[in-house]
């Protein structure tokens, strides 16, 4: 189990503890909130414990609920992130991958696949892009376009929860 570098859970007020956590999830404070709420103790002062309890949220999340908060997630090397419009961890994210090292062909084929699959699925592609390259990720939007919509909801949400994982790691 791995402690934070940064902070101590436990310890904060719910403020704090919101503040520090809010975009752990994209512009989904609700998910910082409910866990804070549910009542912390020592156990999620470690990073696995309280990416459990914060998965555990979303997971328990109406549909509803669930569906903003993949929406709230901007498009793989979309407008946003041309605009330098990303939140700081969404910017370095694709930074890591190379997404902002994309050929102009590069780019149009992300542009290609973000407007089918919102398409599609009414939805952005999510996909956890640490440790992954450009080559990687626009493969797997080109096989994952094809699967159906629930496939792709449950996968957009276990996404979701494994770049949660990535940033807290990074606190």
């Amino acid at each position: 189990m791995s402690r934070f570098k940064t902070c101590t859970p436990s310890a904060m007020s719910r403020d704090e503890f919101v503040a520090a956590f809010a975009d752990i999830y994209e512009h989904s404070a609700w998910v910082a909130e409910t866990a804070f709420d549910q009542g912390l103790s020592a156990e999620d002062d470690e990073i696995e414990r309280l990416h459990a309890r914060m998965a555990g949220v979303l997971l328990a999340a109406d549909k509803d609920a669930q569906l903003a908060l993949i929406n709230a997630h901007p498009d793989l090397a979309g407008k946003a992130a041309q605009r330098g419009e990303l939140t700081e961890a969404s910017t370095n994210e694709q930074a890591g991958a190379g997404i902002n090292q994309c050929t102009a062909e590069e780019f149009a084929r992300f542009t290609e696949l973000n407007n089918a699959y919102k398409e599609k699925f009414a939805f952005p592609f999510i996909m956890a892009v640490k440790g992954s390259n450009r080559h990687q990720i626009l493969a797997a939007f080109e096989e994952r376009i094809h699967n159906d919509y629930d496939t792709e909801f449950d996968r957009a949400v276990k996404e979701i929860n494994k770049i949660a994982l990535f940033r807290l790691n990074e606190m």
